[in-house]
């Protein structure tokens, strides 16, 4: 019965029937699980790849974000740089000039320096020349020395900006030694212009006491004495007395033999040249030659003054001069 039932065509055909289900429904599930499978997988691979992207936008961003603090870093660094670089060539441009000024003085200062004489008020402008070149060398002295330590700050070694600093330095330390012989120079003349000094207020002593031997020999030369009145008045002085004639006639005026030069008035024979009469008529006691002297009258009764026309020879026989006036 068995047998029969499973050669049974319906139930063969059932069976089939189940069968083909069966293995349909298993490959469906199967098809089923592929597609979800491959639906989780992509699911997975989207959220990897959008972690992965989200970790690369962040690091790129950082990476951005780092390269902009260093590219603000590196501007400020280079305007830093290009101030610096500026600053410079401000200095040296000043520092060069400085010492363009100081050649210019220099060089004034050597014609000045060279003078075998130097006055008082050239040594003084001398003196405030140096003042003012050493002012600027230790401007120039300070500028490099800033430079120097902005190099050295700046962690670099520009050669170009060492050799010319080292340039300047050197251009410095000539100049100093020339002013510091300049200096040196100017001491020396100092003693040279103080030996002549001595040596001028030395022959000054003696030129002063030479014209003072000179004057006072000049004033004995042109020394004379006049004493003038009448023959009282010259008695009285005892400069004259009479002598000679009979009971008071023909007797003449002498001048004495033995008088002082106090009852004189000195007179300098250059400059004296009138002799004040203003009388009838004047008698000349000392002897002088006649044609060295004129009587001027003032009119025919009175004589106004005797002229002396010859000093030399009025002086020459002697320097005294007594002059009666005869009223």
């Amino acid at each position: 019965m068995e047998n029969k039932a499973n050669s049974d065509p319906k139930t063969i055909s059932e069976n089939a029937v189940v069968t083909s289900k069966m293995e349909n429904a298993r490959k469906e599930g199967v098809t089923k699980g592929a597609l979800t499978t491959g639906i989780i997988f992509i699911v997975l691979l989207i959220a990897f790849g959008a972690l992965v992207y989200s970790l690369y936008k962040r690091d790129h961003n950082a990476q951005l974000a780092l390269m902009e603090d260093q590219k603000v870093t590196f501007t400020e660094q280079l305007t830093a740089r290009d101030s610096m670089i500026n600053d410079w060539l401000i200095t040296f441009d000043e520092i060069e000039k400085n010492l363009n000024v100081i050649k210019e003085k220099e060089k004034l200062l050597t014609v000045k320096s060279s003078d075998k004489e130097v006055s008082k008020n050239r040594k003084e402008q001398i003196l405030d020349d140096i003042k003012s070149i050493n002012t600027l060398i230790d401007e120039n002295k300070k500028k490099i020395a800033r430079l120097t330590a902005q190099l050295k700050e700046s962690g670099g070694t520009i050669k170009g900006l060492q050799d010319r600093i080292a340039g300047l330095e050197e251009s410095l330390k000539q100049y100093e030694s020339e002013i510091a012989e300049l200096n040196t120079t100017l001491v020396s003349k100092d003693n040279e212009i103080g030996q002549l000094n001595n040596h001028v207020v030395a022959l000054n002593d003696t030129i002063t006491i030479k014209d003072e031997r000179i004057n006072a020999q000049t004033g004995k030369l042109h020394q004379a004495f006049l004493a003038s009145g009448t023959f009282k008045d010259l008695k009285e002085k005892g400069l004259v007395i009479k002598d000679g004639g009979f009971l008071g006639l023909g007797r003449k005026q002498f001048l004495v033999e033995d008088f002082s030069d106090s009852s004189f008035t000195e007179i300098d024979i250059t400059r004296l040249t009138t002799i004040p009469v203003n009388s009838k008529d004047v008698r000349l006691i000392t002897e002088h030659p006649s044609d060295s002297y004129k009587l001027i009258k003032e009119n025919d009764k009175q004589i106004a003054y005797i002229s002396i026309t010859n000093p030399e020879e009025f002086w020459k026989i002697t320097k005294y001069a007594v002059v009666e006036i005869v009223k």
